[in-house]
């Protein structure tokens, strides 16, 4: 698991430099699908991930507002202060904790009750998913999307 979480991270600085190529005014487009723009689903992915860790960590997630990071610096500068935190995690990670349960009400009252394997498989696919995404605006703003290949990237399984 930590081996996917290292791929997502180097596929996210990998999208971070793509974007560096583009106009602000082409990241800030909405976009079909995805949570809004291109720099919207960056900052979704970071925020999610962040907040699920916290959470799971028995900590509070502070709610953060797009509109003041709604630039590439800003949500590369968001994703470094988050990735201590959540690098932590994923690096303490044991199969001990795989059972683990997040137990949290929904705002409907009712009792969700997670395990900390499902939420960290959930949070690998979704930024997978997001990827995809992002890649499919590349190509509509006529570029060449980021690689999804996980070959050639120098990860390692990790020993769990």
């Amino acid at each position: 698991m930590k081996t996917l979480f290292e791929y997502n991270w180097q596929v996210r600085q990998d999208w971070y430099r793509w974007c560096e190529e583009v106009e602000e005014e082409e990241l800030l487009r909405a976009r079909t699908g995805g949570v809004g723009s291109i720099l919207q689903t960056l900052f979704h992915i970071i925020d999610v991930e962040w907040s699920w860790i916290r959470r799971m960590q028995g900590k509070s997630d502070k709610a953060e507002n797009f509109d003041e990071y709604s630039r590439l610096q800003l949500i590369r500068e968001l994703d470094a202060r988050y990735k201590t935190e959540v690098e932590a995690f994923i690096g303490s990670w044991e199969n001990r904790m795989e059972h683990n349960i997040l137990e949290e009400t929904l705002p409907d009252g009712q009792v969700s009750q997670d395990t900390w394997g499902e939420i960290l498989r959930h949070l690998i696919a979704h930024e997978i998913h997001h990827m995809g995404q992002l890649s499919v605006w590349a190509r509509e703003v006529g570029k060449e999307p980021i690689s999804a290949n996980v070959i050639g990237r120098g990860l390692v399984l990790s020993p769990q």
